[in-house]
């Protein structure tokens, strides 16, 4: 059975070659091509969202469809075969060739690419890749302040997070006025020597002053939200040196009083050993040649023998 030109290609073969030159792109079968209406969707975690991909231009009435997942440098299938396979039961194709996702999480941000193969066109295969970001509103961060540090030493404030995504930042307030990255940049902060890392949310004083007391809060924010900690006081106080001081000359002074007391009872002898008393009672020897043998009805020793001559 012989094969029938389609209707187009018959019409090319019934003009002349140089007819033909100038009608070359009208006579052959067309390429496909894909676009998408967002290719960087942003969406909060638990909604839902359509990828798109739509084709522009195929021949093919039944292309194959495949939708790739790319995450940590490994590829999975979302969508082969026709049939759901990474995504099971939370997403469907939408339109023969987008994807919707249902109730996405943070696990989903990745990029997701849509391939098309169309046997009957020129061109018979075409990709486009979408990035999905998922967002994640920050959870109340834990901070530490440190609640009492002297003058002039160095302390450090500490505000963590660890569910919001992408990574929040970190600012610090001090009596409800925000903190910069470095006291140095603000002349409103030119008594004090602190730095700021926003990525770690850490606050450090490398030597503290009186005017730095205050009560202190931590806020975690990124593009979904953000979330802060409650106030916590930081006292800056002034070392007593004087006090010190005295406190150790009381100290040397008792420790003084105490060896002469101990030195005063060696003399008047109070810690002499009292066993000589004791130890200076002995019994008397025996003589030699006499023997002592003691007996019931005596109660006491008796001679037993004489005295050797």
């Amino acid at each position: 059975m012989a094969l029938r030109r389609p209707p187009r290609l018959r019409l090319c073969a019934r003009l002349p070659d140089f007819f033909l030159l100038l009608l070359f792109r009208g006579c052959l079968i067309g390429a496909v091509n894909l676009k998408s209406s967002n290719r960087t969707p942003v969406v909060q975690e638990f909604e839902s969202v359509e990828l798109s991909c739509i084709i522009t231009d195929s021949q093919t009435s039944d292309p194959r469809i495949e939708w790739k997942k790319i995450q940590d440098e490994q590829t999975t299938y979302v969508f082969f075969d026709n049939k759901i396979q990474d995504l099971a039961g939370r997403a469907e194709i939408l339109g023969k060739t987008s994807l919707k996702i249902w109730n996405v999480t943070r696990r989903d941000s990745a990029l997701y690419r849509c391939e098309v193969v169309a046997r009957n066109d020129r061109k018979e295969i075409d990709e486009i890749v979408i990035e999905l970001t998922v967002q994640v509103k920050p959870v109340t961060p834990v901070c530490r302040v440190p609640k009492a540090v002297p003058v002039g030493k160095m302390a450090t404030l500490h505000c963590q997070e660890s569910e919001g995504h992408p990574r929040p930042h970190y600012s610090w307030y001090r009596n409800d006025v925000p903190l910069p990255t470095d006291s140095r940049a603000n002349p409103r902060f030119r008594n004090s020597s602190f730095h700021l890392n926003s990525e770690t949310g850490t606050l450090v004083f490398t030597a503290v002053h009186k005017d730095d007391s205050g009560q202190y809060y931590c806020i975690a924010s990124n593009d979904a939200g953000s979330a802060r900690c409650e106030e916590q006081e930081m006292e800056v106080y002034d070392l007593n040196i004087g006090g010190i001081i005295g406190g150790v000359l009381v100290v040397l002074a008792v420790l003084a009083l105490i060896t002469l007391g101990i030195c005063c009872a060696y003399r008047r002898g109070y810690f002499i050993n009292n066993k000589q008393d004791g130890e200076s009672y002995k019994n008397p020897g025996k003589p030699d040649g006499v023997n002592y043998i003691r007996t019931d009805e005596e109660g006491d020793f008796r001679h037993k023998s004489s005295f050797v001559i």
